[in-house]
């Protein structure tokens, strides 16, 4: 939900959403596909320049919504990087016993580059959530030939978010006042009834939600107005030579 406030609030928000979906998408394939540090760092940069300075979010905000999948790469590094084995390696290595707790130079960078590259991929998803309502974007895969079915799916599982978010909310907040979180085996007990009830609403919810729909001679097609903004040829230069100077610059490394 903050980030849904912060993208209507953003300053780039009535930008032309196909600039900012092309600029996002493009991206994120030239940095996955490159697997570069370098890459990484520059497209980590640019996006969050963009977000930040040019799209107006909060740079506190942005670094928590960063650190998020920060954490989860670098658990998931670990094994990458760290070895447990008799002979130490190059770069460093820990005495436990008869073993070490080591790694060498090819396995850090490796997961150096893992890191960065996931992370520079997720700044890209950032840049196009956090400026992009979903209903542009859904117009803009609508644009693209995307299958309705999909672009229904997922208007519809956005829609829900919202409503159980703030039905698990209203419940986890009645719950506090009746001391359904005093202690640890109140908490679990507690916990285990918010998701029976709140299945159950989702249930109730998204069968009234259809027949709110049947009622009004629903087609198979949702139909939502969307705000479309003329391209701007400035910009769409600017997307090109960045994407451009980007992808000379990976192949240039490679080679």
């Amino acid at each position: 939900m903050i980030m849904d406030e912060l993208c209507y609030h953003s300053k780039l928000r009535y930008e032309n959403a196909g600039e900012k979906f092309a600029f996002a998408v493009i991206t994120l394939c030239i940095c996955v596909a490159s697997r570069s540090i370098a890459v990484a760092c520059i497209v980590l940069a640019s996006t969050g320049i963009l977000t930040v300075f040019k799209g107006g979010v909060p740079v506190s905000r942005y670094m928590r919504l960063l650190t998020v999948p920060l954490v989860f790469l670098f658990f998931s590094t670990a094994a990458i990087m760290f070895h447990i084995k008799q002979t130490p390696l190059d770069l460093f290595a820990f005495p436990v016993g008869n073993w070490y707790i080591t790694t060498s130079r090819a396995s850090f960078v490796y997961a150096l580059q893992l890191i960065l590259t996931a992370l520079a991929a997720v700044s890209c998803l950032y840049f196009l959530s956090l400026t992009t309502p979903i209903p542009d974007v859904l117009e803009v895969m609508r644009k693209l030939h995307c299958p309705k079915l999909i672009i229904e799916l997922m208007l519809l599982i956005y829609r829900f978010i919202f409503i159980l978010l703030n039905t698990a909310s209203a419940i986890s907040i009645s719950q506090s006042c009746r001391l359904g979180n005093k202690d640890y085996r109140t908490s679990i007990k507690s916990f285990g009834m918010l998701g029976s009830v709140l299945m159950m609403r989702a249930m109730l919810r998204s069968n009234q939600l259809y027949i709110a729909m049947e009622t009004r001679c629903y087609d198979g097609t949702i139909r939502v107005l969307s705000e479309s903004q003329p391209p701007k040829r400035h910009v769409v230069a600017a997307i090109v030579a960045y994407d451009a100077a980007l992808l000379a610059f990976t192949v240039w490394s490679i080679f």
